[in-house]
């Protein structure tokens, strides 16, 4: 497969995943506010932090009021990363590589991106917010629906996986990076109930809410959920399990492809290096420092896909 192919089809699904994690962080940011009306403005600013685009934001706005936070987030196209912005880009990432999709993951990637445009094409109302979030959710399932029901399991769908995973392992990370380091106020705070709120909105920035509580009934600590986040292969947004993905992905190229690439050796120290410690020693060693490591990396790694499938090509 063409590079320049290779890249439109990773990158659509970079786009398309962002566009939903984005929803997520919306949602978590909503939900809290409505809850906590005294702390909704730093509850809104770490949205915006973890979303990675607070430089941004700050050169348009003076506060974090939470009506700018979710226009900014969904609809502003001065957001290189808003859902509008990164639909368009998904959108037109899936026409430049048009010959190598189904019909099927075609229309759908369309049919979401005239959907939210219509959607989005004013202001989101506070009443409707909850709808519009579902609505972007939907969509961004319709289009993994159709690759996985419609795709060969061929170089063309793994590179669409690794755009995937990619972008959700570095989603998981900067959430539990700003949502538990950055936003609390002290050391003191450490399991207190403020503490314990953060490690709930965790969990419903990456909809784990049940999931975890399937694992671990009605009990919520820090640590549990910083292990089903990091550690749990079974929990598909867990950092474990997204570069378990990667690894395989580059696995299959490197077969289809008769190589072994710098990616694949990257991706595999990672992977090994997140499954060696138990997630006492990560606490111990320090939790924000694991997370910016695992940033760094998986960044790294990232631009070397790109290098060793020649993207830009």
């Amino acid at each position: 497969m063409l590079g320049k192919s290779a890249g439109g089809l990773y990158w659509m699904f970079r786009f398309l995943e962002r566009s939903e994690n984005t929803a997520r962080l919306v949602e978590a940011g909503f939900r809290i506010a409505l809850t906590r009306a005294q702390s909704a403005e730093s509850e809104w600013a770490s949205v915006v932090a973890t979303a990675g685009a607070k430089g941004t934001y700050q050169t348009i706005h003076s506060d974090f009021e939470g009506s700018k936070v979710i226009d900014f987030l969904l609809r502003d196209r001065a957001n290189p990363s808003s859902v509008i912005s990164v639909m368009k880009n998904a959108r037109e990432n899936a026409r430049l590589s048009r010959t190598a999709l189904t019909r099927e993951v075609w229309e759908a990637v369309n049919e979401s991106w005239i959907t939210l445009g219509s959607a989005l094409k004013t202001p989101v109302k506070h009443q409707d917010l909850p709808q519009v979030l579902s609505l972007i959710r939907q969509q961004s399932a319709q289009v993994q629906g159709a690759l996985h029901g419609t795709m060969l399991r061929n170089d063309i769908f793994d590179f669409a996986r690794l755009g995937t995973f990619i972008e959700r392992a570095d989603n998981t990370a900067r959430i539990l990076d700003v949502k538990y380091y950055v936003l609390l106020p002290s050391l003191a705070s450490v399991g207190s109930p403020l503490d314990n709120v953060q490690w709930e909105t965790i969990l419903r920035s990456v909809s784990a809410e049940r999931a975890y509580r399937w694992h671990h009934r009605d009990e919520i600590t820090p640590t549990g959920i910083a292990k089903f986040l990091i550690l749990d292969k079974s929990m598909p947004r867990s950092l474990n399990f997204c570069m378990n993905e990667i690894v395989n992905n580059l696995g299959h190229l490197n077969m289809a492809y008769d190589t072994v690439t710098p990616s694949y050796d990257m991706a595999y120290e990672l992977f090994g290096d997140i499954v060696r410690d138990p997630i006492e020693t990560i606490f111990e060693t320090g939790l924000h420092e694991a997370i910016n490591r695992f940033l760094e990396r998986n960044n790294a790694l990232a631009q070397q896909i790109e290098t060793d499938y020649r993207f830009t090509s």
